[in-house]
């Protein structure tokens, strides 16, 4: 039995049909389903009505075109690794899967810059600018399966932040395209560059709400002459925190920095936990690698329960592991609520021995995990899977969550986004005017408000 479609919907699958190739446009029930959601397992009421499968541009420009003018709403993702729910997609909304998007269009050694289609993984890029001694610097714990498109949607960060900032500092232009299925260029090829408002900037991290990203020229840089790793344990995470700031105090600046707590370990491995309460990794890069390695464990030895340093590339990705499983590891536990703050890095302490009381306080365990340079913390509530909806404790004590990081000065997301799970705490950290013309940008580049409503603002 088929059910009917709304007038409108049928009127864009037939316009769709007629000017997409046979092979772009999905209505089946298993790829809508597949395609409702992201890795936030937000479940959103109902499906979409059909997915485009975007293989160039011009798919994208028919696809907005039809929607503008149907008023239809359109939601775009790329690998569905996003943790905010920014590409969950309901009832009546179609659909624009990029990941097919997957080309590396250029790479250019003597300017080290790759121009890439959205779908292309994160990983695949950096392996390819490696081939020629080169690297693309964000570092996502998802690198091996997020796409360049949704890295940019979100302005990810990542492993690697500490020392090269998040992906925005590594995008120098984009190729867009509107509601309404105007093509926009914006950026350059050039390191440097002011002409104008930096729409580049604009877009990245607007959560697919401004405009759908078909392409990005980005920054490429020389892969690091040698690295060396510190891995610590601590009695507590609070001072594995404090040790991190330390660093930073004594003028070192590491590549990364990455923080996981003790229940984390267990989940990962309980041999790991039985070594300490808390994991610090720290990572240095660049000629005087091994000295700044030598400082930093030299730093942390007075307050750990044991270091350990490593200049072998192998060992090194053996000691991150921990960090890079973390996530799978809690997902077998159940239904992880992952939360984003950031803290100024002086109160990291602070915030780590305030979300422990949350935790107690609501009975809802916290697993915490944080790219500690930079002060970004990631405190994940699990739930059991098979709630239709999360319980009210874990919901309050996200809450108490997110107070806390304004209270400290910080932010509610570093680099996951708003999303939706997000959305009614985004006018407290704005302040009314701020969000107010925010909402104006919104209008001016989305007036008709079909981009993925319901998102970030």
């Amino acid at each position: 039995m088929t059910l009917a479609l709304p007038t409108t919907s049928a009127r864009l699958l037939g316009l769709l049909a007629r000017d997409l190739p046979p092979d772009r446009l999905a209505t089946d029930p298993r790829t809508l389903a597949d395609r409702a959601t992201d890795r936030s397992g937000l479940r959103p009421d109902g499906l979409p009505f059909a997915v485009v499968r975007a293989r160039r541009t011009e798919d994208v420009t028919v696809a907005l075109r039809h929607a503008h003018a149907l008023r239809v709403p359109v939601v775009p993702r790329g690998a569905g690794t996003g943790l905010s729910g920014g590409a969950s997609a309901g009832e009546g909304a179609l659909v624009l899967d990029l990941s097919g998007m997957d080309r590396i269009l250029e790479l250019s050694v003597e300017d080290q810059l790759a121009v890439v289609e959205p779908g292309v993984v994160t990983a695949d890029l950096d392996r390819a600018a490696a081939a020629h001694g080169l690297r693309y610097a964000p570092d996502p714990a998802s690198a091996a399966w997020s796409t360049i498109g949704g890295n940019i949607a979100t302005n990810a960060g990542g492993l690697r932040c500490a020392k090269y900032g998040v992906t925005r500092d590594s995008v120098l232009g984009l190729e867009a395209v509107l509601a309404d299925g105007t093509v926009v260029r914006t950026g350059r090829r050039t390191v440097k560059g002011v002409t104008g408002y930096d729409l580049t900037a604009l877009l990245t991290g607007s959560e697919g709400t401004l405009a759908v990203i078909t392409s990005a020229t980005l920054r490429l840089r020389p892969t690091p002459v040698a690295t060396a790793t510190a891995a610590a344990y601590f009695a507590t995470f609070e001072a594995a925190a404090e040790a991190s700031y330390a660093i930073g105090r004594a003028g070192i600046v590491p590549a990364l920095a990455e923080l996981v707590d003790g229940p984390v370990l267990a989940a990962v491995d309980p041999d790991l936990r039985a070594r300490g309460a808390a994991l610090l990794i720290v990572q240095c890069d660049g000629a005087g690698a091994a000295v700044e390695a030598a400082a930093v464990a030299e730093l942390l030895a007075p307050t750990a329960t044991s270091v350990e340093t490593t200049e072998d590339p192998a060992e090194a990705e053996a000691l991150l592991a921990a960090r890079r499983l973390a996530l799978p590891a809690l997902e077998r536990l159940g239904r992880p609520l992952i939360e984003d703050i950031a803290v100024p890095r002086s109160r990291l302490g602070q915030a780590v021995a305030e979300i422990r009381a949350i935790s107690a306080r609501h009975d809802v365990p916290v697993f915490t995990i944080a790219h500690a340079a930079d002060g970004n913390l990631h405190p994940i509530i699990v739930v059991d899977p098979s709630l239709d909806r999360l319980p009210d404790a874990a919901w309050e004590a996200a809450g108490e969550i997110f107070a806390l990081a304004l209270r400290l000065g910080g932010t509610l997301t570093g680099e996951h986004g708003v999303g939706v799970l997000k959305r009614q705490w985004v006018a407290e950290e704005l302040g009314p005017q701020a969000h107010a013309l925010q909402r104006r940008l919104k209008e001016a580049f989305d007036p008709l408000g079909i981009l993925n409503p319901g998102k970030g603002l």
